[in-house]
């Protein structure tokens, strides 16, 4: 059975959290080339807001703030080792600097770099516990870590703390699901499912999740849902097809028993009583015939 759960949770995430603005740079030298190159962030236009980022390190490479942005810049481009580079540089010149270990946690998360990951969370958790961002990362590591019960602890803090980020609960499933506490974990898609019928994640989760409770009705009812939205997604293909073999196979009607074959033989007990009485009967007739004659006399002379 193939997994279906979409563990990408990276590049998809820090784009809501309007990075651009994470921290407004002291006055100074390069701030008008920070704020244009924040304008042209929010307008998508990265490798322009790169080269004004730059400007600004130039004019004054002593703000944490530049480096962080432009690391954000460089994530969007899949530029990874250079914002690895600028979150680092960031952190260096501050080490309260909060966007810098949010961009530098999702690129471990990225290269599935867990334990890398999980150190920076807990720096954005000890700077705002107050916030959800730090806790969802951290759960996210810990899946990446098999530590199935923390990634629940962590998510469900996320969760109390911003119930409207639906793809928590979609974390959270997972990592019930790792647990094998299928029953949450399908209640976590269902929330998601609520919200939004056609969320092919959740719709695959709760498939595999159904699969993994030999429930291949409902198995197949997701899966077919999930490949109305994506029709050639090879992962969900192969899981409805393993559901659709599980079930005929359950619902096949009992084979018909095949009867051990007996190997024949002569020589039985039965046989060997029979072949005695036999031989008795033929020497008790031999010597009834023989026993009225007469011994033949001899021709000696006497």
């Amino acid at each position: 059975m193939i997994m279906t759960h979409r563990f990408t949770p990276i590049l998809i995430i820090f784009a809501l959290l309007g990075l651009a603005s994470f921290a407004e740079a002291k006055k100074g030298a390069g701030v008008n080339e920070y704020k244009k190159g924040n304008e042209l962030f929010d307008q998508q236009q990265y490798d322009q807001a790169i080269a004004e980022f730059t400007k600004a390190i130039q004019a004054d490479p002593k703000q944490a703030d530049y480096y962080t942005n432009r690391g954000f810049a460089y994530l969007h481009v899949n530029k990874l080792n250079e914002a690895v580079d600028d979150f680092t540089k960031a952190i260096e010149l501050d080490d309260k600097q909060f966007g810098a270990y949010i961009g530098r946690a999702q690129v471990y998360l990225a290269q599935r770099f867990w334990d890398q990951a999980l150190s920076d969370t807990e720096h954005v958790v000890q700077i705002k516990p107050d916030q959800s961002v730090g806790y969802k990362f951290r759960g996210l590591a810990e899946i990446g870590l098999n530590q199935w019960d923390k990634a629940v602890a962590d998510l469900t803090i996320a969760i109390e703390k911003d119930p409207n980020d639906l793809q928590n609960y979609e974390r959270r499933a997972f990592a019930y699901r790792g647990l094998k506490n299928y029953q949450a974990a399908i209640a976590d898609c269902n929330v998601v499912l609520e919200k939004n019928p056609n969320d092919f994640d959740a719709l695959t989760n709760r498939g595999y999740i159904y699969n993994l409770m030999k429930d291949y009705e409902k198995a197949i009812a997701d899966f077919q849902a999930a490949l109305k939205i994506k029709p050639d997604d090879y992962g969900t293909i192969q899981n409805l097809q393993y559901a659709q073999q599980n079930l005929a196979a359950k619902n096949a009607p009992p084979p018909t028993p095949t009867p051990t074959p007996v190997e024949h033989t002569f020589v039985t007990p039965v046989n060997i009583v029979i072949a005695i009485v036999v031989i008795l009967i033929i020497a008790v007739v031999v010597r009834l015939l023989t026993r009225g004659k007469e011994e033949p006399t001899s021709g000696r002379i006497r």
